[in-house]
């Protein structure tokens, strides 16, 4: 973990200023993962997109974000995390414009990856400069109000997007819900660059350039290929691509071992994945959180084209799910500390629940399926993804050195999003193989069944994986060690 030099000292206005900014950033590209979900029919019947073209619009973001993560966070720390910020938030917003003024859904789809990798760009130096302004012991406060802020874009995100696109918002239809980030993007840039000092890391980084081209490639080839396949028929040169994209994960692994053995910093270190809990956390991010976006993207999808709910419609009834979720997240701050991997598997479990829940229903009901149906379940769900969310990532990195903590984090958070493309791609293969080429709502109710298997099995793994966790006590270990390091970094910092 690299330590942060010192920023010039701020007035406390000046410093709660310059994290509203950070907020707001961080609430904007939160907002931009979700809010596209319901719009997806919406942009299908304007700009004649493809079932494989709607899944890169809501897949391609993802994994943009997830194969820059780590090195961006560590261009932040060598060029500068103010600057480094700024220019994430100038890519994004110029990528929305792209987005919002789209001809086409190849453009659409190349903006979307623009998007994400310009947010990929902004989001790792948010917590990095926060570290900075504010000492250990004022930090709990700070990442509370943090954690409010992405519960809230979980809420408002399918809202927002239901709201613009259904009442045609400036006359732009779903458009609008790219073209808000213009104004928000300029406000940004504007008040980031008078208000954030900029801040570099005290300890030399390196970027593992190679590594991150082995594993960029290698996860673009496998979700170009589960995306396309079934459109192409699933030639021979799919499969190829898939058996490329294996080697080169093979070779990645080789790489990072080799750098690592000669001192050198490779993107993703081997050394981390010795520890088993740590490996059970990797696994249990990558399954958990891929199956949130599987989930929504054939639940939005079946009700807004197999039974003509209206995008409003649709985000009213998802609206539980983020209720679900903002009301457990204040339920399980508490309970953190007693429970440990066991609120996480309890999440986990809730969650995979409430997925069959949501197929019983569906069945249930049929056509006649209404907004108030899936109260239940959508509640339970967002429960279960509280419970298991928050607790993750201090359990999941507690047997790490602290030094290592950053890193950690950073490969924490490549994986979850690794895991939201990839399951995409999987859930879409499944959906609309079952549905056909001629959508009807019996087909689509065949496809949202039979695909809901792939967000069921994966919470089901994440729940397995989630028992080889560490311990209680290794969490309250590791985080009095974090404290006892931060505090003598920010000693040594003032001296």
């Amino acid at each position: 973990m690299t330590a942060p030099d010192a920023a010039a000292p701020l007035t406390s206005r000046a410093r709660t200023v310059a994290v509203l900014v950070l907020f707001m950033a961080t609430f904007m590209d939160l907002l931009d993962t979700t809010i596209v979900n319901v719009a997806l029919p919406s942009i299908q019947t304007d700009l004649e997109a493809s079932s494989a073209q709607l899944e890169w619009i809501v897949s391609g973001y993802v994994l943009a974000f997830a194969v820059v993560l780590i090195t961006t966070g560590r261009l932040g720390d060598l060029y500068g995390r103010k600057r480094v910020f700024l220019i994430g938030v100038a890519g994004f917003t110029v990528a929305s414009a792209a987005a919002g003024l789209a001809p086409s859904a190849d453009v659409l789809v190349v903006s979307r990856l623009v998007q994400g990798l310009f947010a990929a760009t902004m989001v790792p130096q948010v917590l990095s400069i926060i570290q900075v302004l504010y000492a250990p012991r004022e930090r709990a406060a700070v990442l509370g109000a943090f954690g409010a802020v992405t519960g809230t874009a979980a809420v408002a995100g399918p809202l927002l997007g239901g709201i613009l696109t259904t009442y045609d918002v400036l006359g732009l239809e779903w458009r609008s819900i790219f073209v808000i980030n213009i104004p928000v993007g300029i406000v940004l840039l504007v008040a980031g660059a008078i208000l954030i000092p900029e801040s570099h890391a005290r300890e030399r980084v390196r970027l593992d350039l190679p590594g991150a081209a082995l594993i960029s490639v290698a996860l673009f080839l496998a979700v170009f290929a589960l995306i396309e396949g079934r459109p192409e028929g699933w030639p021979a040169w799919i499969w190829a691509m898939l058996a490329v994209s294996i080697v080169l994960l093979v070779v990645f692994v080789l790489v990072q071992r080799r750098l690592e053995a000669s001192g050198g910093e490779p993107l993703v270190p081997p050394t981390l994945f010795r520890d088993r809990g740590f490996s059970a956390g990797m696994v249990t991010a990558f399954a958990f959180f891929g199956s949130i976006g599987a989930y929504f993207f054939v639940i939005v999808i079946y009700l807004q084209v197999g039974l003509g709910f209206t995008p409003i419609g649709a985000a009213v009834t998802t609206l539980p799910f983020s209720l679900g979720a903002f009301l457990a997240s204040g339920a399980s701050v508490p309970l953190v500390a007693k429970l440990g991997k066991g609120l996480v598997f309890v999440g986990l479990v809730a969650f995979a629940s409430a997925v069959a829940w949501t197929g019983q229903t569906v069945a249930h009901h049929g056509d006649a399926l209404g907004k108030a149906d899936l109260i239940g379940p959508m509640l339970l769900g967002g429960a279960g993804l509280a419970f298991a969310a928050i607790p993750l990532l201090d359990v999941a990195l507690a047997n790490i050195d602290v030094r290592y903590a950053g890193a950690a984090s950073g490969v924490f958070g490549t994986f979850q999003q690794i895991g939201a493309a990839l399951l995409l791609a999987v859930v879409g293969v499944v959906f609309f193989e079952t549905a056909g080429t001629v959508f009807s709502p019996a087909g689509l109710r065949d496809a949202l069944l039979a695909s809901l298997w792939v967000p069921g099995l994966s919470l089901g793994v994440a729940a397995l994986a989630s028992l080889l966790l560490p311990s209680v006590a290794a969490v309250r270990h590791h985080k009095d060690l974090a404290e006892a390091l931060e505090l003598a970094e920010a000693e040594a910092t003032t001296t």
